[in-house]
């Protein structure tokens, strides 16, 4: 990312943070530009975020943009989908953060998950209980002030509920 022409990068490893105190670590938070979450399990994600403490911050980062990659994007939506859940965490369910009211199903039509195709898509939208989007590699959802806009060279499809 350096080489982007950023100014630094750090990380916070999430498992680590709930062992270390928030003043060490918060205030490094507030100060940053951009987060950018990668991806994984979505679900065991969210599990972190919650239990780290990080996703109580979130409100209070309004000025910080946020950047998710697949499951650092999917973890921002209210469900997941019963296809998405890997990891499950106590509580059961595919529930997520609900930042956003929309769900995420990503890597359409990618090669290297051939369970993603619109098909999949579609019989996954049909069981979320909320507005979702399919979405390929080159394609990316922006929200700001609760304004989603989509921002594509590729191919995505919005499912209404």
């Amino acid at each position: 990312m350096v080489e982007l022409g950023w100014k630094s990068v750090g990380m916070l490893e999430l498992t680590a943070l709930p062992s270390i105190d928030e003043e060490n670590w918060v205030p490094m938070v507030r100060e940053t530009d951009a987060l950018l979450v990668c991806g994984g399990d979505v679900l065991y994600l969210h599990h972190w975020m919650r239990e780290s403490g990080l996703a109580d911050l979130f409100p209070s980062l309004s000025e910080t943009v946020y950047v998710g990659l697949s499951a650092g994007s999917m973890v921002m939506a209210p469900h997941v989908g019963q296809e998405f859940v890997g990891w499950k965490p106590a509580a059961d369910g595919d529930s997520a953060l609900g930042v956003v009211g929309f769900s995420i199903f990503p890597h359409l039509d990618n090669v290297m998950c051939p369970q993603n195709t619109m098909a999949d898509a579609e019989k996954w939208a049909a069981r979320v209980p909320v507005p979702g989007y399919a979405v390929d590699d080159e394609t990316a959802i922006m929200v700001v002030d609760g304004a989603v806009q989509v921002i594509s060279e590729g191919h995505w499809k919005l499912f209404e509920r």
